[in-house]
């Protein structure tokens, strides 16, 4: 078996409980998908319910108030996926295709970045499992919006993140979310040969990795650029506690992006900055799994939990530990991502009867959206990682690690 797809060295104990993990979420996916009707879950509310959103909700202006629509949907795709890969059943197949018709339409939103989320979590994955390649051009498809967001400044390019690009508002945002949406693009270029989805995706890392990244190696949760120059103006925050602080999601879509862009440009540089980037968050998880929220949040609030934010870097760091041609650094990481994967089985997996799959996600707190819950983004990616360890290969395309151990400058980097 090839380097790409190989599993993870993985103890009996290690490997029971995440498969155990899989048999609980294939049981919960099955159960959940027959209550759903037409519409999609977003978060569990207070009464431990599923707040359902119909997949149609597109992201808009509504007067001054942004609303980002269901972004949710196709994860909800990606559950029903790879409960089929796990189990095998016909029916969860048979489910996801049924869905992604009711998805399919979002492929057409102008306004939003977070048709990478919807359909690199669902046409994608679909594709590669089926080889239909109705799964590849609804992807495709998403993928030449996204593409189109591209705003050109004197000093780089990057993606807007919200709204259309005729609105001033739009054009001159961007989000650190936005690099875990580049993984469109790349499988985009890998599927077409056309180089441009790369290079888009490429132009918007380097800008971000300049206008999101402070000094400490933390991250903004949003940017607005000066249109023209691409200076930045501001950063600021949706999510997080303050403008200031460290939102721990935030930064875990900073770990995630880079480490894809690391694995589809070859670019030293960029799995260099994502191990700064999981450095900076392993200080602040002090000896933690799952984060808080906000690591700068205080008082009551900083009790409040992060699950997703926990899957998103488990998944992330056991991706960088199969790219990394450092083998102590690549043991490094791998140790990390395959513990936080141990606890959100053993601590935060929700209990028979209960909706979603982990408990303790947060999705908005100075909203109060999807506190102390299931979010769909949390279980999707807490899935995702448990492929990663024991169905690499299965999910998406796999990309060989080709990543040169010297750095662009000629020096090497030292492990701790």
């Amino acid at each position: 078996m090839s380097n790409a797809t190989s599993p993870l060295s993985l103890s009996s104990e290690q490997a029971k409980l995440f498969r155990e993990a899989l048999d609980k979420t294939a049981k919960k996916v099955a159960a959940d998908e027959l209550t759903f009707g037409v519409e999609f879950p977003q978060v569990t509310g207070p009464d431990g319910q599923w707040v359902r959103l119909p997949a149609s909700l597109s992201a808009g202006y509504d007067g001054d108030a942004w609303s980002h629509g269901n972004w949710f949907c196709g994860f909800w795709v990606g559950l029903l996926l790879t409960s089929y890969l796990h189990t095998g059943e016909a029916r969860f197949l048979e489910w996801a295709r049924a869905r992604m018709r009711l998805v399919e339409q979002r492929a057409q939103d102008p306004n939003t970045h977070d048709i990478g989320f919807i359909f690199d979590s669902s046409a994608v994955p679909g594709y590669h499992i089926t080889g239909d390649e109705w799964f590849a051009n609804i992807a495709l498809e998403a993928a030449d919006k996204l593409r189109a967001r591209l705003v050109t400044t004197r000093d780089g390019a990057y993606l807007a993140s919200w709204g259309p690009l005729s609105d001033p508002r739009g054009r001159s945002a961007s989000a650190i979310d936005t690099m875990a949406n580049l993984s469109l693009l790349y499988w985009a270029a890998n599927h077409t040969d056309d180089g441009s989805y790369r290079q888009a995706a490429d132009a918007h890392a380097e800008m971000t990795a300049r206008a999101f990244v402070r000094d400490d190696d933390s991250t903004y949760h949003a940017v607005e650029y000066d249109v023209e120059s691409g200076a930045r103006k501001r950063g600021y925050t949706f999510q997080g506690a303050f403008d200031e602080s460290a939102w721990s999601r935030g930064q875990a879509w900073a770990i995630y992006g880079y480490v894809n862009s690391a694995r589809e440009t070859g670019k030293r540089k960029y799995l260099d900055l994502a191990e700064r980037l999981a450095d900076y968050y392993l200080r602040r998880l002090d000896g933690r799994q799952v984060p808080p929220w906000d690591f700068d949040a205080t008082g009551r609030d900083a009790e409040i939990k992060d699950t997703a934010a926990a899957a998103v870097v488990a998944s992330a760091l056991l991706e960088m530990a199969r790219l990394h041609p450092d083998a102590h650094a690549a043991a490094k990481w791998r140790r990390h991502g395959l513990a936080m994967l141990e606890a959100l089985c053993r601590d935060e997996f929700t209990k028979d009867g209960e909706h979603g799959l982990l408990h303790n996600s947060c999705y908005s707190k100075p909203h109060n959206i999807g506190v102390d819950g299931a979010t769909m983004f949390g279980d999707f990616f807490f899935v995702e990682a448990l492929c990663r360890a024991v169905h690499p290969g299965t999910l998406r395309p796999v990309q060989p690690p080709r990543i040169p151990i010297v750095e662009e400058g000629g020096g090497r980097r030292r492990h701790e």
